[in-house]
Parts: C-alpha cells; structure tokens; sequence
C-alpha cells in the first residue's frame, strides 16, 4: 500500500509540476506532498525530482521512473474497469457442483447457456459431499436440507422415491403386496460413484425391518437402472423426477406397496458473501424459475 501510494504520488507531482497543484489533487496539503517526495526518494536512493521555486522538473531518473509507474497506474485502472464491467453484466466462468444424475437439470443448463453466452459454466458431476469453499465452487445443487452455516441457499423443489417396475415385469413376477414379498422379487440397487455403498431403500419404518433385498444388479447411473427396469428386469427404487417420462408413456408404473417414506428437497448452496457477481445471481434465479417449474 505504501508504495502504491508513493506511485501516484510522484505521478501527480510530475503531472502537476508543483507540489501544491499535486496537494490539491491528492487531497493533501503541499507539505505533505514533499514530504512523502521525499520518503520516496529516500527509499529509492535516487532523486526523482529537481526542485526550484517556481516549477519542478523530473531528474532523468524520474523520467524513467515514471514510464513505469503510468504503466502500473493504468494496468489498475483497467483492472477497476475490468471488474465494474464484470460486476454490471453476466460474465465469466461459473464452477457448479452437480449430482452424479444429470436428467433433470442438464435441460435447464443448456437453456441458461443459451441466454448467458458470456458465463462459462464449469461442471462437476459429483455425488460426493464436496468442500464447497475449500474446492472453488461458486454454487452446488445439492439434495437434503443445508448444513454448513458458512453457506447461502435456496430450495430449487422438492422429490419422492417411487418403486418402479415395467408392466411386463409386473405381469410375469406380479406387483409386491408388501415389504417381505420383495424378497421373492428382482432388486436393482443404485451404486453412490464415489464409496461405491447401494443407496438404501427408503421403505416406511414397519415395513423396512421386514425387508429381505436381493441385489440382482447394481450400478452407478440411474439411467442404467432406468433402462433395466423398462426392459423388464425388476424393480428399482428412484427418485420420482427422473423416470416422469417413462411413468407418462407407461414404460414404468409406480408402486403402491410397499411404502416408500422418503421425500425430500433440492437446494442450490453458494458460499456466503456480502456481494454475489452477476454470474452467480442470474445463474440462481434461472435455475430456481425453470427447475420443477413443469
């Protein structure tokens, strides 16, 4: 700080030409201004300045001297200007934190991407609980209710397990008529990417202790067990927004029993800062207007 403030000092002296017209630009009486001359000089170990008592003039140092310091003054100014401009429009990279699935909210990335050109969406498909401030993410869509009080958020909406099965699968095995008929049936159990634990099935409390799941296949990407359980291969247990489709045109139909008690929200989580870049506040607001907006 110091020395950026004997940088403009001495330029305005040099632009100036008198310590008292420098003064007044800097806000400083003219004593002031010759002595922070002089305490640059001092520390420099060179005299920047000839001084009369009519006009300064600078030494051939101090010409020298201040080609460098205009350059340093400009590079700041254009640094300021820089970040004004970012800070009035949309604009730069923007780290987001995603779950491992992507169905639901991919659609409505494209979309913002289409309307915020000039934000470059760095993605990173996780189901890890990641250090948001510690990894550089500027926001993360995260499921469950917050936790981390260093952190802002806002609920995007809110899910539900479902048990599905094709209508084939049903017609040749027959619907569960409770947690313990499960044992008998095909289980596809979703794989977290990051421990490699099955994702427990959220059956209602009385029915959970009479449950016997057989894995008859496991995998990392409900996609996967999206396509398993169209082609006829068993019941999986997932959340409602990602198998709508399916659910609409009758490739799947959603259980009755047994129970599923889970539902929950999803969250967009940001680290809290008194000032939040544009990039980040139309990134929030446009996912939480489009997201479970249908």
């Amino acid at each position: 700080m110091e020395k950026m403030s004997g940088i403009e000092l001495f330029a305005q002296v040099a632009r100036q030409g008198s310590l008292v017209a420098a003064g007044r630009q800097l806000g400083l009486s003219a004593s002031a201004v010759g002595k922070g001359l002089q305490r640059l000089e001092q520390r420099l170990g060179v005299r920047l300045v000839h001084r009369s008592t009519r006009r300064l003039a600078l030494t051939a140092e101090g010409q020298q001297y201040l080609a460098r310091c205009q350059r340093i003054l400009d590079e700041v100014d254009a640094a300021e200007r820089e970040l004004q401009q970012g800070l009035a429009a949309p604009r730069g990279r923007l780290k987001v934190g995603l779950p491992h699935e992507s169905g639901l909210l991919t659609p409505h990335l494209a979309g913002f991407m289409r309307v915020y050109p000039q934000v470059a969406l760095d993605l990173d498909y996780n189901d890890r609980l990641v250090d948001v401030i510690g990894e550089g993410f500027d926001v993360v869509v995260r499921g469950g209710e917050p936790g981390d009080s260093r952190l802002a958020g806002r609920r995007l909406g809110g899910y539900r397990m479902l048990l599905v099965a094709s209508p084939g699968y049903l017609a040749a095995s027959g619907a569960p008529q409770s947690a313990r008929d499960l044992a008998r049936h095909r289980c596809l159990h979703y794989r977290f990417p990051s421990s490699g634990k099955l994702l427990p099935w959220p059956l209602a409390p009385d029915d959970e202790a009479e449950a016997r799941l057989p894995i008859s296949a496991s995998c990392n990407t409900g996609e996967a067990l999206i396509e398993l359980a169209v082609r006829d291969l068993g019941i999986a247990c997932l959340p409602d927004f990602t198998v709508k489709g399916e659910l609409a045109c009758g490739a799947l139909v959603a259980l009755d029993t047994p129970r599923v008690a889970r539902s929950g929200n999803m969250y967009l989580l940001w680290p809290a800062t008194p000032a939040m870049p544009p990039r980040l506040r139309v990134f929030i607001d446009y996912m939480a207007a489009h997201v479970f907006a249908e």
